[in-house]
């Protein structure tokens, strides 16, 4: 099993980012997706997390309105669109994956075993 998040970078405020996390060795459409960040100095959180078919999502309060998640089956690929990027967003993301996560789940770690590098996003102000 194994994931790789791309796609990060640096953009000013106000702008976007698309994620893209490809997975191989498994079927993406049994396995929930979720999306994680690392800010320096603080612990990593949920970002948003999609269930197993994408019926179901989940987004942190800090990101509701601006970041949308999306996975394709049949690509076996999930992606977290964000928009009117913050400053505040800067931080390491990851994507995580887990067969037995019930719809979109909490968004929290504990739910998820199976995790890839991830990738930088840096929000200029």
């Amino acid at each position: 099993v194994q994931l790789q998040a791309s796609g990060g970078g640096l953009v000013q405020a106000g702008g976007s980012l698309t994620l893209s996390c490809v997975v191989s060795g498994f079927t993406l459409d049994d396995y929930a997706i979720g999306w994680f960040r690392q800010a320096p100095g603080k612990e990593r959180e949920g970002v948003s997390c999609i269930s197993a078919r994408g019926g179901d999502t989940q987004y942190a309060d800090s990101v509701k309105g601006r970041f949308t998640v999306s996975k394709h089956n049949r690509l076996n690929t999930a992606y977290l669109q964000m928009d009117n990027l913050k400053p505040e967003d800067t931080a390491v993301y990851y994507c995580a994956a887990d067969p037995t996560v019930v719809d979109a789940g909490f968004c929290e770690e504990f739910e998820y075993e199976y995790w890839g590098v991830g990738t930088q996003v840096t929000v200029s102000s």
